[in-house]
C-alpha cells in the first residue's frame, strides 16, 4: 500500500508542475496543447495525473519552456520520477 502512495504521489508532483507551469505563463489547456500539438484531452490527463508525456513531447516541452523563459528542471524530474499504471 505505501508502494502505491508513493506512486500516486510522484505522478501527482509532475501533474502539479506541468499545471503550474502552464497557468504561471497564462495559457489555457487549449493554448498549450495548441503549442505542443497535442490534443486538449491530453493535457488534460497528464494534469490529473492519468498520463504523461512521451520522450519526443517532452523534448517539445523543454523547447516551451526556452522559449516562454519558463523552468523545466522541476518538469523534467517528475516526469523521470512518474510511475505508468499497469
Amino acid at each position: 500500500m505505501c508502494i502505491f502512495v508513493a506512486k500516486e504521489t510522484m505522478n501527482m508532483r509532475f501533474a502539479e508542475n506541468v499545471k503550474q507551469m502552464r497557468q504561471r505563463l497564462f495559457f489555457s489547456q487549449e493554448a498549450f496543447a495548441k503549442e505542443l500539438n497535442v490534443n486538449l484531452t491530453t493535457v488534460s490527463r497528464w494534469e490529473t495525473g492519468k498520463s504523461k508525456p512521451n520522450m519526443s513531447t517532452m523534448r517539445q516541452i523543454k523547447e516551451f519552456c526556452e522559449k516562454h523563459n519558463a523552468d523545466y528542471e522541476p518538469l523534467e524530474s517528475s516526469w523521470l520520477a512518474f510511475e505508468q499504471e499497469k
